[in-house]
């Protein structure tokens, strides 16, 4: 095909570097992907030693796609397991040398949960990882989940292009706080890249309620004030949220930035939505003045000390 029909004929949305991604047309491969990214996270939460709001767990954006980062195991030997979205392979690598991979297509999640632990075994890393998803109501325990089955390239490619964007302007949001801050990292709980800031004051007991989610999970991620963003493929297009952990009174009504930001009470959270951000002219001011005054606005009505928290720019 000569060059310039080929440009002609190429889609927009298809080279945007804020991707079309309504949540419609990939669920079926969102569904998969999360419960595969639940099962390698996982492996990590199963041999790594806690970090203060369970930090040792998530997944990180990385120029191929995902990666769980370096993985002690009890052989004295380091593992590392990434997502490669450009060849669609799961690559387990280890500090000796040793390397298995699977390919990421259509396939069931139970037929992924034997394969990637059969790996391990032959590499000699053997983990044992409770098989029941957390954070999703009537979860199928993954060794039993014939049901998802989908992987569709394109749609996984653009979510992480998506990823790619967001984790890059959460960088910058990130640098401008002193404090306690989180890494940008991919919580595999409910699929969302986020990071926190805490105030350094303890919090009250969080009354949980996630499903499959022990009350503990829950008091070690919130047992400090936090103000929390971050990016969750759900609702239309996606949705960017904010929220603080305990909302102080008046948050919910303060005013913020930009219109077509709002609270949700169904979720007890500032969101925006994706597309608003996408379809803009300038994408990431106006994700970072979302991010920005949602923050203030938790930072102001809970009384946080933010002269000693926030970088002078």
């Amino acid at each position: 095909m000569p060059a310039c029909t080929h440009l002609a004929t190429e889609r927009p949305e298809d080279t945007a570097e804020w991707p079309i991604l309504p949540v419609a047309q990939w669920q079926p491969t969102r569904d998969t992907l999360h419960l595969w990214t639940q099962i390698i996270g996982k492996i990590r939460l199963a041999n790594s030693p806690l970090v203060n709001h369970w930090w040792n767990v998530p997944l990180y954006v990385t120029s191929r796609g995902l990666t769980t980062s370096l993985i002690p195991h009890n052989s004295g030997r380091n593992f590392q397991i990434d997502f490669d979205f450009h060849d669609h392979q799961l690559q387990i690598t280890t500090s000796d040398g040793q390397l298995r991979s699977l390919a990421l297509e259509p396939r069931n999640v139970a037929d992924f949960y034997n394969r990637v632990l059969n790996h391990l075994n032959d590499l000699g890393l053997t983990t044992r990882i409770w098989p029941r998803p957390v954070e999703i109501e009537n979860a199928i325990p993954f060794d039993n989940d014939d049901t998802h089955a989908s992987y569709d390239r394109d749609h996984v490619q653009r979510y992480w292009r998506t990823l790619v964007q967001i984790d890059r302007v959460m960088h910058e949001f990130r640098g401008r706080f002193l404090g306690k801050a989180s890494p940008v990292h991919l919580w595999w709980g409910a699929l969302d890249l986020a990071t926190s800031r805490f105030s350094g004051r303890p919090a009250p007991p969080h009354p949980g309620g996630a499903p499959n989610i022990g009350p503990h999970v829950m008091l070690e991620a919130y047992s400090y004030e936090v103000s929390s963003c971050g990016y969750w493929p759900d609702g239309d297009h996606g949705l960017f949220y904010s929220y603080v952990y305990p909302e102080p009174d008046g948050f919910r009504d303060a005013p913020v930035e930009p219109v077509g930001a709002y609270y949700s009470e169904e979720l007890g959270e500032f969101v925006l939505p994706y597309e608003r951000v996408r379809e803009s002219a300038d994408p990431e001011k106006l994700l970072l003045d979302f991010l920005q005054t949602t923050y203030e606005a938790a930072a102001e009505y809970a009384g946080w000390q933010r002269p000693t928290l926030e970088r002078t720019p």
